[in-house]
């Protein structure tokens, strides 16, 4: 009886090598190399053909490494081919997998020859899920909201520059500003006065001066200013020298900032116009915008592949290690973080909105916050987006939109 044809596909920018097994792993004629581009994929279509026809499986398994980009065009084009007597599904593989994988050949080489047998090979033991032409839909707006990820992460590592820049121009000026210290006005004081200056100045005028560039929308700017002026007595003062360049590099990582948060703000337009066009049903949720509702619906793609809420979980990576060994049970589990990171992030974002909007996810997030006495509010936050995820599953499963009822779900 035919069995089933899996071929695994190394990529790369300007090349690929194509590795056929059969059902026994046994290798059907030499690796394939061809280039990524449509001459190397009309090539390989003829190599795939004429395999086929020779040994005429009754199914055949496509896989090729998430790489970058470099694989989409190939796995765009193989998704339309058809062959007579043989299904045929693709399957783009975590790298991470492969390389696992891998271990169990302790003695095999590192070349694109042999990663293409391995990826082959990993797809003969199976328990992969193929693509489904349904999370093609989402891909576009993957793009868009996958980019927004890293502006926010880049915008974080950015804060963290000026924060230690910040230190060592006015050190105690993050306690006196507390998350006001990158309002435009605190931003505009930094750049604009010594820690001197601030010290010394008349209380009205630095009032004045953060009334004019913070549009008057600074609460109590006489409290505000006293304990800024409070913070520049007791900082430490930097040698001049050190403070003119100091000063640039903060001046302009706080322009970095602006920028891309600027950039974040076009973006979510352009997030919010493309998902309109797509069901409504997370962004029902009282607190989940569209935004946050798009970036957990790209990232799912087609729901029907998951089996239940416990999948979504692991898919998103917010599934805990267990240690375990003979009566001994750890008692700190630490988050695998083995799945979809941009996945992860959106539901953890949606999670810390909802404990702001919501007073059922309030509730679970504060008592998950008394729990513990260490890492309170990161535990009680992916604490929360794990109770979310039954929630998401819920409402995309079934297409329904949100009532309060299904909170407890």
């Amino acid at each position: 009886m035919p069995g089933a044809l899996h071929i695994g596909i190394d990529i790369s920018g300007r090349e690929n090598m194509a590795c056929f097994l059969n059902e026994n792993g046994d290798r059907i004629g030499p690796v394939f190399t061809f280039c990524n581009d449509q001459t190397g994929l009309n090539r390989f279509l003829e190599q795939l053909f004429q395999i086929a026809h020779n040994h005429s499986p009754e199914k055949i398994n496509i896989g090729m490494e998430a790489t970058n980009f470099y694989w989409w065009h190939l796995q765009e084009a193989l998704s339309e081919i058809r062959f007579d007597g043989a299904a045929i599904d693709l399957f783009t593989i975590n790298p991470k997998l492969v390389k696992g994988f891998k271990k169990a050949y302790p003695n095999l080489p590192k070349t694109d020859a042999i990663d293409a047998f391995v990826i082959a090979d990993r797809l003969r033991f199976g328990r992969l899920s193929p693509v489904h032409q349904g999370s093609l839909i989402y891909a576009p707006l993957a793009r868009v909201t996958r980019l927004r990820y890293m502006m926010k992460k880049n915008i974080e590592r950015e804060k963290n520059r000026a924060i230690n820049l910040t230190f060592l121009k006015f050190s105690n000026f993050r306690q006196a500003t507390g998350r006001r210290a990158f309002n435009k006005s605190s931003c505009e004081l930094l750049n604009e006065f010594t820690v001197d200056e601030v010290a010394d100045k008349p209380l009205e005028e630095l009032v004045d001066f953060i009334l004019a560039h913070g549009n008057n929308r600074i609460a109590s700017p006489e409290e505000f200013v006293n304990e800024i002026q409070k913070a520049a007595n007791n900082s430490y003062r930097l040698n001049p020298k050190m403070n003119d360049m100091v000063s640039v590099a903060l001046t302009m990582t706080i322009e970095n900032i602006r920028f891309l948060e600027n950039q974040c703000k076009k973006l979510d337009k352009v997030i919010e116009k493309e998902f309109a066009a797509m069901p409504q049903v997370l962004n029902t949720i009282p607190g989940i915008g569209k935004v946050l509702s798009a970036g957990i619906t790209t990232e799912i793609g087609d729901i029907s592949r998951l089996s239940g809420e416990k999948a979504l979980a692991k898919f998103a990576g917010l599934t805990w290690h267990r240690t375990q060994s003979g009566p001994f049970v750890a008692e700190e589990t630490s988050l695998t973080k083995a799945g979809n990171a941009y996945l992860r992030y959106y539901l953890v974002e949606a999670a810390n909105s909802l404990r702001l909007h919501n007073d059922d996810y309030a509730a679970y997030y504060r008592r998950k916050y008394d729990e513990v006495t260490k890492h309170r509010h990161k535990r009680a936050l992916v604490l929360t987006a794990r109770k979310f995820v039954r929630l998401v599953f819920a409402l995309l499963s079934k297409g329904q939109i949100y009532n309060d009822r299904m909170v407890n779900g």
